[in-house]
């Protein structure tokens, strides 16, 4: 069953739009893995010149910020163009990292007091199958029928390799739905499907890494809006968070939902 599931993954394909975006505003948590909220984020998603643009701020009370930045096609497909995320602390950028999907190009910059590293190279963009950051929320909201109907969809994502060989690159991820699950947040408790984004990582190169898995739960029942997100910042050997669509003091787990429980 599960070498079956694997040959059926669908491989070289653009993501048809079923789920058109429009404007948003909102207002996400950045908090720890225990659930503890650790910064005020605002979501803003909005249409401009035929291009979908989104930007989510994270404010952390010591004054560090946290800024991404993402713009897509939709028509007559759906691809991502542009990605960034940038670190600031007391107002001075710590690491900026970003991706130029029409050039095929991305660039990383991290700038301490012990250190400075800046990285530009060219990399392999398969357009519409290739995305970035909280371009993965955008693409399984496409997605979503097709994953809880049992696909197991291929795609790319733009990564950076850990210091010292800072380095941009596009890998191959696989992507499928692991249940519906629900949690408390803000007090609520919400359902979410969750689709796990598993990098494939050659034998050797996980060796000398440990490359973990991120976690994405679109809202249930549909549309398929965000709803949480686990994972590590940028670099794999970044902390593991979670971003929660709604900004409470504390957020809990996600369990299973019993069958018994399902509408």
């Amino acid at each position: 069953m599960f070498v079956s599931a694997l040959l059926s993954a669908t491989v070289g394909l653009a993501i048809e739009l079923t789920e058109p975006a429009g404007a948003a505003h909102g207002y996400p948590g950045w908090m720890d893995m225990n659930g503890k909220k650790l910064a005020d984020g605002e979501f803003r998603q909005w249409m401009q010149n035929g291009r979908l643009h989104i930007v989510i701020t994270y404010k952390f009370p010591d004054g560090k910020l946290f800024e991404e930045h993402a713009r897509f096609r939709q028509q007559p497909e759906l691809m991502q163009e542009q990605w960034s995320w940038k670190e600031f602390r007391g107002g001075k950028p710590q690491r900026e990292f970003a991706a130029d999907f029409l050039a095929g190009t991305a660039s990383a910059h991290i700038r301490k007091e012990n250190e400075t590293k800046d990285v530009s190279e060219k990399i392999d963009i398969d357009m519409g199958r290739t995305f970035a950051g909280f371009g993965f929320a955008i693409a399984l909201g496409n997605l979503r029928k097709r994953l809880v109907n049992g696909e197991r969809v291929e795609l790319k994502a733009v990564g950076f390799t850990p210091k010292p060989l800072l380095r941009p690159q596009v890998v191959t991820v696989k992507i499928w739905y692991s249940g519906l699950e629900q949690m408390k947040t803000s007090g609520r408790l919400l359902r979410g499907d969750n689709f796990v984004i598993h990098p494939e990582i050659p034998a050797i190169a996980k060796l000398f890494i440990h490359v973990p898995d991120t976690h994405i739960w679109l809202t249930n029942p549909p549309p398929a809006g965000f709803l949480r997100w686990e994972g590590p910042i940028v670099l794999p050997t970044d902390p593991l968070l979670r971003v929660d669509l709604v900004s409470g003091s504390v957020s809990g787990p996600a369990e299973p939902v019993k069958a018994s429980n399902h509408p």
